[in-house]
């Protein structure tokens, strides 16, 4: 299920979820200038390295800034044109929402530390791995979290291809959502029996979702009182395929 767009209006203009893919796609055009070994050196020094955290969690008062840094940066390099695609689909469709319920800078904060827990989860999981981790999707599912919480019911527009034929159907969010953690879950587990530590990190998209659903508790009260608010703001994030 290929989510393109939701019928949940926003209130708001999303800038920081503008802003968040901005610098996302800027950052991965800049990769693709890089020479594959200034590529490497350039993932090794701002991606997150699961052994090199382990250590600095052993010992905490480390003064190596740098290490405990690639928790945030790592958020913002992607592996390749489909992994960058795929985050960036997702947010622009379900970030607005989430977004307008909490306001610019605590939505900036809770994504941001979506990620960093969706970071630590996967490195717990994995162990003292030295392949570094990237990508936005800990942080994206967060916010997958969140919209659950906050809009179970909202209606989801689904690409459905078939061979060379695309069409849309509208599902709620619970499904769609529910479904794609369902998955996560189910390969996370299976990952745990298989040798090789690279590939997806589906323990950060089951702990960044986790973090998203705990993260967006307290501000429930928040969301429903904005949800009351003028609407200001009509969604951009409808699909010319609906």
């Amino acid at each position: 299920m290929i989510p393109i767009g939701d019928d949940n209006p926003s209130r708001h203009l999303p800038t920081v979820t503008w802003s968040l893919i901005a610098i996302n796609v800027v950052v991965f055009l800049y990769e693709l200038t890089l020479r594959p070994g200034a590529l490497d050196r350039f993932v090794i020094e701002w991606g997150v390295i699961p052994h090199d955290i382990l250590l600095l969690l052993a010992n905490p008062f480390d003064t190596s800034l740098d290490v405990w840094a690639t928790l945030l940066t790592s958020q913002f390099l992607h592996g390749g044109w489909a992994h960058i695609i795929g985050n960036m689909l997702f947010l622009w469709v379900f970030g607005d929402n989430i977004e307008d319920a909490l306001g610019h800078f605590i939505y900036l904060a809770f994504y941001l530390a979506s990620g960093v827990v969706a970071a630590l989860a996967q490195t717990l999981v994995i162990g003292a791995s030295t392949i570094p981790s990237i990508g936005a999707s800990g942080a994206i599912a967060g916010v997958l979290g969140a919209y659950l919480i906050l809009y179970p019911l909202a209606q989801i527009k689904i690409l459905v291809p078939l061979f060379i034929l695309f069409w849309t159907v509208r599902l709620p969010a619970l499904l769609v959502i529910g479904w794609w953690f369902a998955q996560q879950f189910f390969y996370g587990v299976g990952s745990l029996t298989q040798a090789a530590l690279g590939g997806i990190a589906f323990w950060a998209h089951i702990g960044g979702f986790v973090a998203g659903v705990i993260l967006i508790l307290p501000f429930i009260p928040r969301a429903r009182r904005r949800q009351r608010a003028p609407i200001y703001f009509y969604p951009t994030n409808d699909s010319p395929w609906s």
